[in-house]
């Protein structure tokens, strides 16, 4: 016998219009809402649960269902995350009295350290694209922007005209939540937009026009996942074996300053963390770094 269809209860897209309209969150973020609670809800239904009516103990048994189905640990706290922010959604409307999630205590996670390159490493890559060539300069003039300013991959891809000034320098960046900062480009990163604007862009554009700055070979926005492709063909020719991720440039962008001695909430400014607690792991990379190089070169290390 067939088993019957899920239909998702209306109150999980209610809660997303509502996270959309009042924080301005990216699509990748609201979808991750709709996959936690949607999967949620289907659990429910096939207990005959709403999600207005589950109580502390059906969400532990949901939880400890994830853990015999093989569920990592950080999944789980990214589950938990949404569920709370969903229930208190509930709660602020007044669809329930309380919040079932009051007990349930997040799983403790391991500080994990973002994967960066060298400063050697990454000037490898920097100069692996050629310039002469149309895509291969649109590239080298991305990956010169990125370790200059710290973008996140979704923001460089999205980036406009009007969001940068040559001039000035600065690039206008609306980040997570709607907020905004300014990010100075550094002269290299400055030269080569400079050289790119005049030179490789013109050519990208013979198909249409766009007022992205960085637009594909048929003047659309690039996608996140192009440009991936193009960081890691990259890395292999330069013989870069170090595992990468689309983060890999920002946490080097990180790293390196913090090793160069900025300050950690100049840092924080930079990449638009709210928190400082998010930009204090990079500290640990930087100590990570000096703790071996003094092993490695101390004569009492």
């Amino acid at each position: 016998m067939a088993q019957p269809s899920y239909y998702p209860d209306p109150l999980i897209e209610g809660f997303l219009d509502e996270l959309w309209s009042a924080r301005g969150l990216s699509d990748n973020t609201l979808s991750a809402y709709r996959s936690d609670l949607q999967h949620f809800d289907e659990f429910l239904q096939q207990r005959q649960v709403s999600l207005r009516d589950a109580g502390r103990e059906v969400i532990q048994d949901y939880l400890g269902w994830r853990f015999d189905q093989g569920a990592a640990s950080t999944s789980s706290a990214r589950l938990l995350s949404s569920l709370r922010r969903f229930y208190g959604f509930l709660l602020t409307k007044q669809m329930i009295t309380d919040d079932p999630l009051a007990l349930i205590a997040s799983p403790k996670l391991p500080r994990k350290l973002p994967d960066t390159l060298s400063e050697a490493d990454v000037e490898a890559l920097l100069a692996e694209p050629n310039n002469e060539d149309t895509v291969e300069g649109r590239d080298k003039a991305m990956l010169e922007l990125l370790y200059a300013t710290g973008l996140r991959v979704s923001e460089l891809v999205a980036l406009t005209l009007e969001q940068i000034s040559l001039r000035q320098g600065l690039v206008r960046i609306t980040g997570k939540g709607g907020k905004e900062r300014l990010v100075p480009m550094g002269e290299m990163a400055i030269s080569e937009l400079e050289r790119y604007l005049q030179q490789n862009r013109p050519a990208l554009l013979a198909y249409g026009q766009s007022d992205v700055v960085f637009p594909s070979n048929r003047a659309r926005m690039m996608t996140r996942q192009t440009f991936w492709y193009r960081i890691k063909l990259y890395a292999q020719r330069a013989g870069i074996s170090k595992a990468l991720s689309p983060h890999t440039l920002r946490h080097a962008f990180a790293t390196h300053l913090l090793n160069h001695g900025a300050d950690l909430r100049v840092v924080q400014l930079l990449l638009g963390h709210s928190s400082l607690s998010t930009t204090q792991i990079y500290t640990h990379v930087a100590n990570a770094r000096l703790q071996a190089l003094h092993t490695a070169h101390h004569p009492r290390g």
